[in-house]
């Protein structure tokens, strides 16, 4: 049997500048281009979390519009990857749609630093997701990242994405992040 692997774009616990925690808004760029990274990459969804109704209604209409609205006759490849969104207030339900509940499911984390625990690299991190015996959720968050909860619950922390060369500057749109995560992991 092949485990899934899926995607989960948090926007609550996330953190803000000052290490609070917030929630952020969904951006439409975000559903995106991450979806298209999602099925380049042959996952099986996009959990878009948020716990606000209105945000998930926005994201549930910026889904249909592409999937099955005038989206799809101007781009149909545009729904063949928005259709892999799944939108949930929290990464329970997301547990429970892979088939269980969160000790059913194998979480991931990247992080732009390894809060809580040895990062694991990506050549492990690949190896390890030939092996799975379970759904892997890859965990994406927000803002200036996953609050520390969501990091010390993960399975698996990915070492932080960074230059070669030090720039002094590391923070990536949630966008990019997932898109050479799966690509170093999957590609």
């Amino acid at each position: 049997m092949t485990f899934p692997v899926s995607i989960a774009l948090v926007h609550h616990p996330v953190l803000d500048r000052g290490g609070g925690t917030v929630t952020t808004a969904i951006t439409n760029l975000d559903l995106h281009d991450m979806s298209r990274s999602a099925r380049s990459y042959g996952l099986q969804d996009l959990f878009v979390v948020h716990p606000v109704a209105a945000q998930r209604m926005l994201a549930a209409r910026i889904q249909e519009h592409w999937v099955t609205g005038s989206g799809r006759k101007r781009i149909p490849d545009r729904a063949l990857a928005l259709e892999l969104i799944r939108i949930v207030p929290d990464l329970a339900d997301a547990f429970a749609a892979l088939g269980g509940d969160r000790a059913g499911v194998e979480v991931w984390t990247t992080a732009a630093s390894s809060r809580g625990g040895e990062p694991t690299t990506y050549g492990v991190g690949r190896d390890r997701l030939a092996r799975r015996d379970r759904p892997v959720l890859l965990v994406f968050g927000t803002g200036w990242g996953l609050a520390p909860q969501v990091v010390a619950d993960a399975d698996v922390r990915l070492e932080p994405i960074h230059a070669r060369v030090e720039t002094g500057y590391n923070h990536l749109s949630v966008r990019a992040a997932c898109a050479i995560t799966l690509d170093r992991l999957l590609g």
